[in-house]
């Protein structure tokens, strides 16, 4: 069919980039070995949409068409360099007179190469703020700006993180694949955690006026809905998925009219979202069937918030259940705010005054000194014992 003309194509151009740029970059990826590149041949692809799309009409297979012109880039750059022979022969002789298929061959390809990707912008040899600006930015579509404002840092210092990050993974000569055997167990947990803190930041914002930033969340959740996708046989990427939905369920009843944040026992769970709850389900599901051995953390986390949401009332929660949760997830990855989180819920299953020793003990630890919320539940476990006089000074 001849590409038909459309009211808005500067906005259909910059949605479909959106969507279609990380497939495109991992797949240009693969051919030129390098992620900078490959970005810079998907911008040149952008590039000529926005000159032909508005004149032409948009093609009806729009991804299909950035592909093939960020490909036809790529094979002309390397035509270029002067080790041309040498990579000619690694691509294939035929790409010099052949012009790139619209669409692959095998679509597993493209999937094989965005996960590439997944796991090259998660590389532990980057800090986990480069890794989260490059995933962002490769992987979630976001603009420079975009991530700044999301993270309230300033656009240069996202910009040297994100030149930083590519320069690295050149520099040190990371491989554009996806490990096997121990070292995919070892990269797979640096890929989760990233997406992970991305969507904490959209949950419960550690800096700005706004308690929730609703668009980081599903950019996150839409990682890990590709990467669950993308690994069907890796039960913690099931889980992730798992546990972001469980989260993202109860956004709308978080916050009150003025952006105040409610507390889980106040809020409207009739304003939950039961298709994420019910996705959240199906997700976990897959996570079991998946494993093989005891349940990683992500997986224990997902229980504990399916519990939260299998209950219609805070009443009905099963808190000995989730303390038990709690319990095997502290042995599985100790952590002061885990303990904190099992004395909560030991509070709601056998009474605040066990809960209190657990508390008094991590008090004594010092690791929470500054966390807002050890006070919080000190104080609040010290009021259910009739000790208002010490609640008060903690709630101070």
């Amino acid at each position: 069919m001849t590409p038909q003309p459309t009211a808005d194509p500067y906005g259909t151009i910059e949605t479909v980039f959106r969507i279609e740029s990380p497939r495109v970059i991992a797949a240009v990826a693969r051919t030129v070995r390098d992620i900078g590149i490959a970005e810079e041949l998907a911008q040149d692809a952008l590039v000529a949409a926005l000159e032909q799309w508005p004149r032409d009409g948009v093609p009806d297979n729009p991804g299909a068409w950035l592909m093939a012109a960020a490909r036809h880039r790529a094979v002309d750059l390397i035509r270029r360099r002067e080790n041309y022979a040498r990579k000619l022969a690694e691509i294939g002789r035929d790409l010099e007179t052949t012009a790139p298929p619209e669409e692959p061959s095998d679509p597993d390809d493209i999937d094989d190469d965005l996960l590439r990707l997944v796991f090259t912008t998660c590389h532990p040899v980057l800090s986990p703020e480069a890794r989260i600006a490059l995933t962002l930015r490769l992987l979630g579509g976001l603009t420079t700006p975009e991530i700044a404002r999301a993270f309230l840092v300033p656009e240069p210092t996202v910009a040297q993180r994100i030149v930083r990050a590519k320069r690295t993974l050149a520099t040190k000569n990371v491989a554009f694949e996806v490990p096997y055997g121990p070292d995919r167990e070892a990269r797979l947990g640096s890929v989760l955690d990233v997406i992970y803190l991305i969507f904490n930041e959209g949950y419960a914002a550690t800096a700005g006026d706004d308690w929730l930033r609703p668009a980081l969340c599903e950019d996150a959740l839409r990682l890990a809905r590709v990467l669950s996708g993308l690994m069907p046989k890796e039960p913690e990427a099931h889980a992730l998925t798992s546990l972001l939905e469980f989260q993202a369920s109860r956004t709308a009843a978080r916050t009150g009219p003025s952006g105040e944040p409610i507390l889980l026992k106040d809020q409207n769970r009739g304003r939950w979202n039961r298709m994420l709850i019910a996705r959240g389900i199906t997700a976990l599901a897959r996570a079991d069937a998946t494993a093989t051995g005891a349940p990683g953390p992500y997986a224990l986390q997902a229980a504990i918030a399916a519990c939260h949401a299998h209950a219609y009332t805070y009443e009905d929660t099963d808190w000995k259940t989730i303390a038990t949760l709690y319990g095997l997830l502290a042995a599985r990855s100790p952590s002061p705010v885990v303990e904190l989180n099992r004395a909560v819920a030991v509070s709601m299953s056998e009474g605040p005054e066990p809960a209190l020793r657990l508390v008094d003990a991590l008090a004594t630890e010092g690791a929470l000194r500054d966390y807002h919320l050890l006070p919080s539940v000190r104080g609040d476990l010290l009021l259910r014992l009739g000790r208002t006089a010490e609640a008060r000074g903690e709630f101070a």
